[in-house]
């Protein structure tokens, strides 16, 4: 049994909410200024062939997985651009001395482009691939321009990339690629120490090569961070909010303050209401499975709006009965008048999408006030449920109302004096309680 609440309430943001919110505060900003040039057909047609590029080689693949191998997709051809262009630099130099390491990045400029189409043997054939090139192109680069190239730097980034290109579930595999590299690493730097084949007065190309392979490296080791934080953030996010869509607010937080806790209260005074559908099943035999989920889920989805208006807790649903408190989890002194109006406009509701869909339904609803217990149960697909006397009379009550009426307890009765213009009938008997006087709920005084 699912136990929605549609009040979210945002935790403390983290350092990566935060940068978030500054970036889309400074983007609100830029976007009049910005918005000419990327909405032109030229933008339009770069973006959509870059989303293609980008998911190269991943349809077959889950969602999870697909995303990651989209942010490998994109590094390569980020170290694609950035080898050709170090490649371009190189030969206009000076193409004779520099020939090897030329012909050196175009042949990593074509392996790596063969990335996207290794994702089709499996998901981690292109991961493979990329360090494969990239590990043995950082010893041709060494034993060329020596250590002082800064070429090795770039063996650093599989401390951070290995995750992304092979993800956490093959922690084995990532702790053999970090392992490799630091290996690697140590074994360019005692290996080739001092210059290679660029003389002294080239200085300035050695001192150029390793800045940009320093910059390179601090900038795919904070990319490949950032994208490990923004996925931890993000399922962070989805849990929290699928936990306050199964579990009301005040509960999540105890739950979070103390994990597997047992979380159980007893109330004094609340306010229960059931609500069924009459002429439900008749109809959803007539309308068809389609249909019926179809009309259903938006009565629901109309209901659980209400309960966030009138500040009352959606239970649950049990097929097309509706349960909803009012002085839970938190206490509310009108729980009572609270939950007659989230009553009166369920019936109103109800007759809204019958004139608007010509559909033949009606709302019983029966409400009882008293002492209950709540709490949650369950370790899998858990719940957070209501017992006591008056879930039961409610329920109860909802039986014995007429279609389009909300019938009430003496308890419920009493609460909410001449707040509602309410109507007697004729005792009831409820099973287990024997004769109840009972009220219909006309409408709010005014």
């Amino acid at each position: 049994m699912l136990t929605p609440s549609d009040r979210t309430r945002s935790d403390q943001p983290s350092g990566i909410l935060r940068l978030r919110t500054m970036l889309r505060a400074l983007r609100a900003r830029v976007a009049p200024f910005l918005k000419p040039v990327f909405e032109n057909p030229v933008a339009r047609t770069l973006r959509i062939y870059g989303r293609r590029l980008a998911a190269a080689g991943t349809a077959q693949y889950p969602p999870d997985v697909r995303r990651r191998l989209k942010i490998l997709n994109v590094m390569c051809y980020l170290i694609a651009t950035t080898t050709l262009l170090y490649a371009i630099q190189q030969a206009a130099t000076d193409y004779a001395q520099f020939a090897p390491m030329v012909h050196l990045n175009l042949m990593i400029v074509a392996l790596v482009l063969l990335v996207p189409f290794a994702h089709r043997i499996n998901d981690i054939a292109g991961g493979l691939l990329l360090v494969g090139v990239e590990y043995a192109a950082l010893i041709g680069f060494a034993s060329f321009f020596s250590r002082e190239g800064g070429g090795h730097l770039q063996y650093l980034i599989a401390a951070a990339a290995a995750f992304v290109f092979f993800g956490l579930e093959r922690i084995w595999l990532v702790i053999g690629v970090i392992l490799l590299a630091v290996i690697l690493h140590l074994y360019v730097w005692y290996s080739f120490p001092v210059s290679g084949a660029v003389s002294p007065d080239q200085q300035a190309m050695m001192d150029s090569l390793y800045t940009q392979g320093a910059i390179t490296t601090f900038a795919l080791i904070g990319a490949s961070v950032y994208y490990a934080f923004s996925l931890a953030e993000q399922a962070k996010a989805e849990t929290d909010a699928v936990l306050r869509n199964v579990l009301p607010d005040p509960i999540v937080e105890r739950l979070k303050a103390s994990p597997g806790a047992l979380i159980a209260d007893g109330v004094d005074e609340a306010s229960v209401m059931f609500a069924d559908i009459s002429g439900f099943v008749a109809l959803a035999r007539r309308m068809g499975a389609h249909a019926t989920v179809e009309m259903l889920s938006r009565i629901v989805s109309e209901f659980d709006a209400l309960a966030v208006r009138n500040g009352v807790e959606k239970i649950k649903t049990i097929g097309d009965a509706y349960m909803v408190v009012a002085g839970l989890p938190d206490p509310a002194p009108d729980h009572a008048v609270r939950l007659a109006r989230m009553g009166l406009d369920m019936l109103a509701t109800v007759e809204r999408l019958r004139a608007e869909n010509g559909i033949a339904i009606s709302l019983r609803i029966g409400m009882a006030s008293g002492p209950v217990m709540a709490g949650v149960i369950g370790t899998k697909k858990f719940s957070y449920d209501v017992w006591g006397d008056p879930v039961n009379l409610a329920s109860r009550l909802e039986g014995q109302s007429s279609p389009g009426r909300i019938l009430i307890c003496p308890t419920a009765y009493a609460l909410l004096g001449d707040r509602f213009v309410c109507e007697a009938r004729s005792p009831i008997e409820i099973k287990g309680i024997g004769a109840q006087e009972a009220w219909y709920i006309v409408r709010e005084s005014d």
